[in-house]
């Protein structure tokens, strides 16, 4: 029998993981190159402003999730979840060659399209990817893969968007080359998708529903109906609240706050991105084999207290003029900026006890014949709470002018105040659903 420590070297997982890896490489280097090319004007910006242009570009990448997330799930759940991914794969090849088009003619219609379709091809994968770590892995193995997918995909993130700057920046407006590496990860997403083994179908009867309103009102019942699941995603669902309260302002916090250049920018999100990378694989060390609820509480303090650390870190540091600080420069300013450094890495470890053992949970208690589906509940919630998240931060910095530090306080009380109330009522809930489980 194979050890946990052990899963990168399995067939069974390490293809899955491998190709969920490539996939969050791929959304974040085209993101990122496509933020870059926009904002520099390397292509022609059809008149339309700037700000305007990324706030559409966040929309039409989180759109899919509210249109296609329940459709997702009932065909993950319906069809042989290797050759599904195989096909997602194949698309995102497509996909590619839309964007190649648009990088090399500077069409930006073309770009957003591809950059919808990458948001559909990841809202089509979600469901899929969460639902075969149960299917490929042992109970006891549910908490170490759910920790090394997460730190992997955190590292996919941040070697994303560096990999994406990185061409950008030393191709000087050759966009050939930002092309030649979203084409060439794409294909390798492909070929490790081909290693994936072939999986059981779950629940081959399924008729899919096209009507996807109706679709996401039932797969959102259904998953209300499972008491313990719902109020786990509830909990997921919060941390992309949290999280995306914090990474929108970071852009913000280092220019404002920290008077520093854009390259700062990268470092503090380098930071929050080796935190959860972190978190993630300490939650699977000290958390034990067993799927549990043990470092959730943890995780939970810690996004209440390190944002806590972080706002008065901010109230440090000493007001500047003249050119904004650099990244060789940043190391000489003083504890203050330290402080600043070692709270984004807290909340990012913090991040990771918290959430890893709530995917575990997710697969764990959902039912296996509906499994994908509730997966697919869980990505519409999430992007329900990141668009209010969105809604939250203007609100408090653009509408009433309320400062930074206020916002990142005001997020920490609520999730004090959330987690306490979720744990509470998640305990019991979990008792009985274990109760049911093994009935």
């Amino acid at each position: 029998m194979k050890k946990n420590e052990h899963l990168l070297g399995t067939r069974r997982f390490l293809p899955m993981f491998i190709t969920q890896f490539f996939g969050a490489l791929n959304d974040n280097v085209y993101k990122q190159a496509l933020l870059l090319v926009m904002t520099y004007g390397w292509i022609h910006q059809q008149g339309v402003n700037i700000s305007t242009l990324n706030n559409l570009a966040a929309l039409l990448f989180i759109l899919p999730y509210f249109i296609f997330s329940a459709t997702a799930g009932q065909i993950a759940d319906k069809f042989e979840r290797s050759k599904l991914i195989r096909g997602i794969k194949l698309l995102e090849i497509i996909i590619m060659l839309i964007g190649t088009a648009g990088f090399l003619l500077g069409n930006l219609w073309l770009l957003l399209l591809a950059l919808f379709m990458m948001g559909t091809h990841s809202t089509f994968f979600g469901p899929i990817k969460y639902a075969v770590l149960p299917e490929i892995l042992k109970p006891s193995e549910l908490m170490s893969g759910n920790a090394l997918f997460q730190s992997g995909t955190s590292m996919a993130i941040l070697i994303g968007m560096i990999l994406g700057g990185a061409v950008i920046s030393a191709s000087q407006g050759n966009l050939i080359w930002i092309s030649l590496t979203v084409v060439t990860i794409a294909v390798l997403g492909y070929i490790s998708s081909t290693f994936v083994l072939k999986q059981k179908v779950t629940a081959p009867d399924i008729k899919i529903d096209w009507n996807f309103f109706r679709t996401s009102y039932q797969t959102i019942r259904y998953a209300k109906s499972l008491p313990a699941v719902f109020l786990i995603l509830l909990g997921n669902s919060w941390y992309w609240f949290y999280g995306a309260t914090y990474l929108t302002q970071i852009p913000q916090l280092t220019q404002q706050n920290l008077h520093a250049s854009e390259n700062v920018v990268s470092l503090l999100l380098t930071f929050f991105s080796v935190g959860i990378g972190v978190g993630s694989l300490l939650c699977r060390r000290f958390g034990g084999s067993e799927v549990n609820l043990k470092m959730v509480p943890i995780g939970a303090v810690g996004l209440t207290l390190f944002a806590l650390y972080l706002a008065a870190s901010l109230s440090f540091v000493p007001e500047k003029t003249g050119a904004l600080i650099g990244l060789s420069e940043i190391f000489h300013q003083g504890w203050s900026y330290y402080h600043v450094m070692i709270a984004v890495t807290l909340l990012g470890i913090s991040g990771g006890f918290y959430i890893v053992p709530l995917y575990a949970m997710m697969q764990a208690y959902s039912p296996r014949s509906h499994r994908a589906r509730v997966v697919a509940a869980n990505n519409i919630l999430n992007a329900v709470f990141m668009v209010s998240s969105a809604v939250f931060s203007i609100i408090i910095l653009s509408v009433l002018k309320i400062d930074i530090k206020i916002l990142f306080c005001m997020t920490a009380v609520l999730s004090a105040i959330f987690t306490t109330w979720l744990l509470i009522r998640l305990k019991p809930a979990l008792h009985s659903a274990k109760d049911s489980l093994e009935e």
